[in-house]
């Protein structure tokens, strides 16, 4: 069949392929091309079968309308125009180009020195271009009502599920295997919030890791935004929506983890497979000398504050929201989405058009608040509505755990909440995310067993990933048979997560880390698609997960551990009483010379709460937290008349049933240990 275009239905209201009654809608930017060709394929998506200069042009905008093509249909497009790097142009009609707002793909990226060959080559890259396929998309998902995120867990899909027992082996690694009981039986029984998947988005490998033999596991290398991976999705959107209701029947969010700072197609070197050949000068930014601005390690960076760029995102956002019912997102390198040609503002018009955004604002927005570009450290700087990771609580907490010098006073400015971070303007704690070891990084069991990074199995001699990890290893780097070092370092795990779940804001794990997952030393495991990123399930602790599941039940009943609000020493209700006061071990308030006493490793935090409704008391926690090798014995502060004190946690110990403690009798305080205690009436 040959079919016809016509640009007299005018602009399409989307950009993209949007099906309708009589055919379909094709609406791409291009603000520099001479001709953008929509390129038609038969239903196995082989052969190009036509080729179909868009006819319409608005606003930067070419479009056309095709009569009698339906939903299945697949394409792709060609731009004509100048291939004149001084001008930023790379035009090349020899290179088929992914639809940027596609919704699905016929097959995954794969990298091919077709797609990196010269325009004066003329070859055709097509054979090894996924199609898009034109899709009828419902809108009518609905998010959770609006919430703090809460307790976060980060999940990278594909190694979730790829070595669980109970997933069928047709499921293992994809989207939908998150929909499996046993899958999502284990997220609720941790007392999760919310789930953050690690990017979905299709994706591209890198050459390097191609010619290594290597493949990019972590997916934060996309090039369209909306399709999903057919790898992580062969059902398409469908997968996603089915994992998204499946969390929210139980009450948890679900946020995905989005790329918009870059794209795969890399550094000039790099493929043309989307924006580099429709507009290279428009999508992406340059220095002034011609050269791509690189403010992300990747090669290229969006110019996300052009309004083209800016309208592919927010539409990307919204598409997400009303087809599955996403609860927000979290944003890999925040910055770029601020920045201009002068540099980050918290005004930039992307972050002002998602703050605005009608279907956005009130939805869940999480920023990793540093790129590598000038400035680009931009933690407590975002706008409302956004939340931020919270790189200073993760670095502090491991020093203190680690043994450093003076870091108790850094600790205990993590704990309450960061005030010097996100500080003024109204805001709370839960703004802050804090973490002790997000998805790039080590893993938390091997922040105990590993002094240094051991990356030699990404091929780059082990100079990739972060050199300063604040971790240590008992004396044995790695793997261990000395059931004495294997017990400090459980130990410490549990002090570590403990404390992450006694501080004010909101908090994150990595899915695996509360089974004890390793990486082996490697602390950069983005294109380790095996065993050392795969969960191994078969040899999890679920004596750690019952302990985290623990803590967050505990965290959750006491809002003396939980209140979103600073902890500053400041009077509070229910007369002259402090919302926190510190401690030593006599019981005592810290004084000056404690705080920078260089050897204190000790810490006690007295924290009250304020009543909530008339009809509840305040409330009162204490919290000690150990660092030493030796158990302190420890004086608690007096009681309120009527009023006991309960031992419900110690870390080092969880086994271990919790009690009333003696009254006027020391309490010890095991080593390397963080131990609760809540005031409760004795009637």
């Amino acid at each position: 069949m040959t079919f016809q275009i016509t640009s007299e239905r005018g602009l399409p209201k989307r950009l993209g392929a949007a099906p309708k009654k009589r055919g379909v809608d094709f609406a791409v930017t291009s603000h520099n091309a001479d001709t953008v060709e929509l390129c038609l394929f038969d239903d196995a998506g082989t052969q190009e079968i036509q080729r179909l200069p868009l006819p319409g042009e608005a606003d930067g905008v070419r479009f056309g309308f095709v009569p009698d093509l339906k939903p299945g249909a697949r394409y792709g497009f060609r731009a004509h125009g100048p291939f004149d790097p001084a001008r930023h142009h790379r035009f090349d009609a020899s290179k088929l180009l992914v639809d940027p707002y596609a919704v699905r793909l016929d097959r995954p990226f794969v990298y091919h020195p077709a797609l990196v060959a010269p325009p004066a080559q003329r070859l055709d890259s097509a054979p090894w271009v996924p199609r898009a396929v034109v899709t009828d998309v419902s809108r009518d998902a609905d998010p959770l009502p609006f919430a703090a995120p809460g307790f976060v867990y980060e999940l990278h899909v594909r190694g979730f599920s790829q070595r669980h027992p109970d997933v069928p082996d047709t499921l293992r690694g994809t989207l939908a295997a998150l929909a499996e009981p046993a899958l999502l039986d284990h997220v609720q029984s941790l007392g999760v919030d919310t789930v953050e998947l690690m990017p979905s988005a299709a994706w591209i490998d890198e050459r390097h890791l191609t010619e290594l033999g290597l493949t990019n596991a972590w997916g934060y290398n996309p090039v369209t935004h909306m399709a999903l991976d057919p790898r992580l999705a062969p059902g398409g959107l469908s997968d996603l929506r089915r994992v998204v209701d499946a969390f929210h029947r139980r009450g948890i969010r679900v946020l995905l983890d989005v790329v918009l700072n870059h794209s795969g197609e890399g550094p000039v070197e790099g493929p043309t497979i989307c924006y580099r050949g429709l507009d290279n000068a428009l999508y992406y930014r340059h220095a002034p000398d011609g050269a791509l601005v690189n403010d992300t390690g990747t090669g290229n960076t969006f110019a996300c504050d052009r309004p083209a760029v800016a309208r592919l995102f927010v539409d990307t956002l919204r598409h997400f929201v009303e087809t599955v019912g996403i609860d927000g997102f979290r944003y890999d390198l925040a910055p770029v989405l601020g920045r201009s040609d002068a540099g980050f503002s918290p005004d930039a018009p992307l972050l002002k058009a998602i703050a605005a955004d009608p279907v956005l604002k009130d939805r869940i927005h999480v920023a990793e608040s540093w790129d590598i570009g000038p400035g680009g450290y931009q933690v407590g700087n975002f706008p409302p509505p956004f939340f931020e990771w919270q790189d200073r609580f993760r670095d502090d907490v491991r020093r203190f755990w680690r043994g450093d010098a003076e870091t108790v006073g850094d600790l205990a400015t993590r704990l309450a909440g960061s005030q010097d971070v996100f500080g003024g303007n109204g805001r709370r704690p839960s703004i802050g995310v804090n973490m002790l070891a997000p998805h790039d990084g080590f893993a938390l069991a091997d922040l105990t067993a590993y002094a240094g990074k051991h990356n030699e199995a990404n091929g780059e001699a082990n100079r990739d990933g972060h050199g300063e990890n604040f971790s240590w290893n008992h004396g044995v780097e790695g793997p261990s048979d000395d059931p004495q070092v294997v017990e400090a370092r459980r130990r410490d795990v549990r002090a570590l997560l403990a404390t992450l779940f006694v501080s004010r804001g909101s908090l994150m794990i990595v899915a695996g880390d509360e089974i004890g997952r390793s990486q082996r030393g490697n602390n950069n495991a983005y294109c380790q698609d095996n065993e050392i990123l795969w969960l191994d399930w078969q040899n999890a602790d679920t004596d750690l997960a019952a302990f985290v599941a623990a803590l967050a039940k505990l965290r959750r009943a006491h809002p003396a551990l939980s209140a979103d609000r600073f902890l500053t020493g400041g009077i509070v209700e229910d007369g002259a009483v402090e919302d926190v006061v510190w401690l030593t071990e006599t019981g005592a308030a810290m004084t000056e010379a404690d705080w920078h006493d260089r050897d204190r490793d000790f810490l006690g935090m007295g924290v009250y709460a304020p009543r909530r409704t008339g009809d509840e008391e305040s409330e009162r926690a204490i919290v000690y937290l150990n660092a030493g090798h030796l158990t302190r014995d420890v004086m608690l502060p007096q009681p309120r008349p009527g009023h006991r004190f309960a031992l419900v946690l110690r870390s080092d110990e969880p086994a271990s049933p919790g009690g009333h403690v003696v009254p006027d009798k020391p309490l010890a305080v095991g080593p390397r240990s963080v131990f609760v205690l809540i005031e409760e009436p004795t009637g």
